[in-house]
């Protein structure tokens, strides 16, 4: 079984400094949606992994819930699926080191799949992101949507991280 994790934010949806809280505020990045459709064909499930901050009130989990069925409901009339969503509630509460559950949630997502994280692609657009895929020993992809442009030329990058443009360009050179 082949499988990519995703972040939420700045990989399928347009992201600005204000974060999406609500289903209406939600909009895919051009080709996103059609993305993660031409992934599913190709036999990848898909996972959206999300650090989001559910423990500091900015969003509670029924406005997520909605952002995230109007995302499921894009993927699917687009011909695609979203397999799974995992949230990291406590991402942003300063007692956890955030990069220490995102790794563990990693991992929790490939023995629920039951696949080799080293064959895993993860996809986001932060340092945070991308450092704990690394150390989980994934497959990091840097897009260079959202905070990714930024980051990109940093020598803080974990060595073998990826970088392209947006979701669709990585499905352009990784699958076709």
């Amino acid at each position: 079984m082949k499988l990519i994790i995703l972040d939420h934010d700045v990989v399928i949806n347009n992201y600005s400094n204000i974060i999406t809280k609500s289903s209406v505020e939600w909009t895919p990045i051009q080709g996103s949606i059609e993305a993660i459709s031409y992934l599913n064909q190709m036999g990848y499930r898909i996972v959206v992994a999300s650090n989001r901050s559910c423990d500091k009130k900015i969003i509670d989990m029924p406005r997520f819930n909605s952002i995230n069925d109007r995302m499921c409901k894009a993927v699917n009339q687009a011909g695609g699926r979203i397999d799974a969503i995992f949230l990291s509630p406590q991402s942003n509460t300063k007692k956890y080191n955030r990069s220490k559950l995102l790794s563990i949630m990693f991992e929790e997502v490939t023995q629920r799949f039951g696949v080799d994280i080293n064959n895993v692609f993860i996809v986001g657009d932060n340092l945070r992101y991308l450092k704990a895929a690394a150390s989980s020993g994934a497959l990091p992809i840097l897009v260079l949507t959202g905070k990714g442009g930024k980051i990109k030329s940093t020598k803080s990058l974990p060595k073998n991280t990826r970088i392209f443009s947006d979701l669709a360009s990585v499905v352009d050179t990784l699958v076709k």
